[in-house]
């Protein structure tokens, strides 16, 4: 990994945030473009989503690779071989559980989940967006 002083990496750790991200942000801004509206981070819904089209009943999550763990199986072995990793892998672990929990009540609950890794956001925009599409139009035809 890199080599930075305990005071770095919590100086830096400090900053990461838990919402209007960069990922958030550029996933709103092209849904705003097309004309949606959505509500952020909807605390009276599991796990707060980061966007919500309460119309379609459609849940949206912009999660980190690496707090979310993508690819788990990799991304545990690296932690292995880490500074800190009893930590880090029981953090993570708890997050992949917590989401799979909040994906369940909110299933549950009548709601579509849709996740999106930040890279895809970043990346592939427009595919994320199209994918939002088309659950909004299912989300429609079930309607009439």
């Amino acid at each position: 990994m890199d080599n930075l002083t305990p005071e770095q990496r919590h100086k830096s750790m400090s900053r990461i945030k838990s919402k209007d991200t960069s990922i958030e942000i550029i996933l709103r801004k092209a849904l705003w473009h097309k004309g949606y509206r959505y509500r952020k981070n909807d605390r009276s819904l599991p796990g707060s989503p980061d966007i919500v089209l309460k119309k379609y009943k459609v849940a949206i999550f912009c999660d980190g690779e690496f707090f979310h763990g993508k690819d788990w199986e990799r991304l545990q072995m690296q932690l292995k071989n880490g500074s800190n990793s009893e930590y880090w892998l029981k953090k993570i672990e708890r997050n992949i559980g917590r989401d799979d929990k909040n994906n369940k009540e909110l299933f549950y609950r009548g709601w579509t989940v849709l996740r999106f890794w930040g890279k895809d956001i970043k990346d592939h925009t427009e595919e994320c967006v199209q994918t939002i599409e088309e659950e909004i139009f299912r989300q429609k035809l079930l309607k009439d």
